[in-house]
Order: structure tokens, then C-alpha cells, then sequence
């Protein structure tokens, strides 16, 4: 079974797994101690806590309850996953260039209550820097200058990867790790929308043990 582990160093309290292209649905499940708490994602900032009554339509999620599965579907946008130091919470975020932008990745950390200091961030596989191209209304969207690299005539590259890493050390995260995927340029792995128009959906999934 295809499967990508988080490469951070947290070594107990939580499990974290990603789907690729290649990955069997039953055998997926059979890792998961539990269904998923599936969310229906819309490019914003909003974040669920699972361990209460929540409205599916977001794109984040925290718990702290044991073997409650957070779970991010993602076809070139950027899963993040995060947990602290005493995995006593977990938190997922959907962080395409929207609620990048918009501060997906803050209300997530904010909802999560625990300093930046005491949390490992994980950044899984979503386009790469080399190929994401975007137009001006995207770098006017973004303060990060140095996350973009001009091509031809308003458009840039974009590296979702620099602006994750920006953001969250400004929320005081240095254990951060991942970021060296690309999804467009491993068509024998992942799935990418930008490259195949249509296409189906890895999932990253995170929960306490």
C-alpha cells in the first residue's frame, strides 16, 4: 500500500498518513481506527473542532479526543497537519493559495490553543514551486514577495511551500517539515487538477492514539 508518513519528529501520541494515487480505499481504512470526519472544503478559513457539533463546510480541523480522524483532501492544494509536543491536540488544515492567503493556516493554530513553540507542522504533497504558475490577482493576494518568481507577462510562479513556512514561523512554529513533493510533476503518484482537469483526491489524515 502507498502511503506517505509525516517526516517529523514526534514519536508518540498521534499517527498521521497520506493517500496517493496508488492507494487501495480498504486498505486505507483498515489503518484508520475510525471513519473520517469528512468536511466539505471550499477554499476558506474556517475551522471545525470534531470534538463538538460542527458544520461540515470548512478547512480546518482540530480534536483532542483519542482516535478522532481528521482528514484534507487535496489535488494540488497543501495539506498541513500539526500536533504538540504532548500530542494532547491535532489539527489539519486545506491550504491552497485562497485560504493561504486568507489565513487558513492562523485560525487553525489559533483554534488549536497551544503556543506555536510546542508544535510540529507537517506540509504534504501539493504542486511544486517549478510549475505552479499564477496570474497577478494571486500575487497581489500575498505579502511574500520572495515566494514568487516572475515568468512571462503578469504571471508568476508561486511556491506555496515558502509562503507556508513564513506563516507559520510568524506564529512560532520552527518544527516544520515536508514540502518537497510536487503533485503536477508525479503523475504516477498523485493526482493534480492543474494538470489533468479533472482528477480524483489524495487525503492526509491525522489523529491521537
Amino acid at each position: 500500500m502507498d502511503l506517505i508518513h509525516p517526516d517529523w519528529d514526534v514519536r508518540r501520541g498521534v499517527a498521521a498518513v497520506m493517500s496517493t494515487r496508488n492507494t487501495r480505499e480498504t486498505e486505507l481504512r483498515a489503518a484508520l481506527p475510525a471513519d473520517p470526519a469528512w468536511l466539505k472544503q471550499v477554499h476558506g478559513t474556517q475551522v471545525v473542532d470534531l470534538d463538538s457539533p460542527f458544520n461540515p463546510e470548512a478547512d480546518a480541523a482540530v480534536s483532542r479526543t483519542r482516535n478522532r480522524v481528521c482528514a484534507i483532501r487535496v489535488a494540488d492544494c497543501m495539506p498541513v497537519l500539526f500536533v504538540d509536543d504532548r500530542a494532547t491536540v491535532v489539527g489539519a488544515a486545506h491550504a491552497g493559495w485562497r485560504g493561504l492567503s486568507a489565513g487558513v493556516l492562523e485560525a487553525t493554530v489559533a483554534a488549536m490553543r497551544v503556543p506555536g513553540g510546542k508544535l510540529h507542522a507537517w506540509l504534504g504533497p501539493a504542486i511544486g514551486p517549478k510549475v505552479y504558475e499564477v496570474g497577478d490577482e494571486v500575487r497581489a493576494a500575498f505579502k511574500e514577495n520572495e515566494a514568487f518568481t516572475p515568468t512571462r507577462p503578469g504571471h508568476w510562479l508561486l511556491d506555496l511551500y515558502a509562503v507556508a513556512r513564513e506563516r507559520l514561523r510568524g506564529l512560532g512554529i520552527e518544527r516544520i517539515s515536508g514540502g518537497g513533493f510536487c503533485t503536477y510533476s508525479d503523475p504516477q503518484r498523485f493526482h493534480s487538477y492543474r494538470r489533468d482537469g479533472t482528477s480524483g483526491r489524495m487525503t492526509a489524515f491525522i489523529w491521537l492514539t
